[in-house]
């Protein structure tokens, strides 16, 4: 039983398709200054009170990993925004007519959307130096989101969502 359990949650998450991730920064930045962070205090990040824990808690563990540790004199400040938008329908049919001759063409085509639309997630997380109060980092991940699925899968994604926009922290 537990193996089905860890076959489902592994099909859940591949089937919610991938986590699409864009990076910028500040070039002359040294980013070996910046080893200690904390959040903003007023942050909104417009997640669920559950959601934004979790998501906390699984920055907080990736950041840890990668030697950057929460500080309450941080080098470094984070903020995180999200919002959700329906995403683009990739599925419809098309229906198609068609005539012409002697020199005379028309033709009439019409698009029917065929299934749900798609729901995605964006989150954006932007590293400010505490001192200057200058962005020097950020990234945005685009993702499927489904609302109706269980803390755990909701976990497995967030921490999805994390260790692919932290891969490329800091930059080479």
């Amino acid at each position: 039983m537990k193996l089905f359990n860890s076959l489902l949650l592994l099909f859940l998450c591949i089937s919610c398709g991938s986590v699409r991730v864009s990076y910028d920064y500040e070039r002359e930045t040294d980013f070996t200054n910046y080893t200690t962070y904390n959040y903003y205090p007023d942050m909104e990040t417009g997640l669920s009170e559950f959601d934004t824990r979790r998501l906390l808690r699984v920055l907080d563990n990736e950041m840890q990993s990668k030697g950057i540790l929460l500080s309450e004199e941080p080098d470094f400040l984070i903020n995180i925004t999200s919002n959700t938008f329906q995403g683009a329908q990739n599925n419809s049919v098309g229906v198609g007519l068609g005539g012409g001759g002697r020199n005379v063409g028309g033709g009439v085509s019409i698009g029917i959307p065929v299934g749900q639309p798609k729901l995605e997630r964006q989150i954006r997380f932007d590293f400010v130096d505490s001192q200057k109060d200058a962005l020097f980092w950020s990234a945005q991940s685009e993702s499927a989101f489904k609302e109706d699925v269980t803390p755990e899968i909701r976990e497995q994604k967030l921490r999805e969502i994390v260790q692919k926009v932290l891969s490329k922290y800091p930059p080479k």
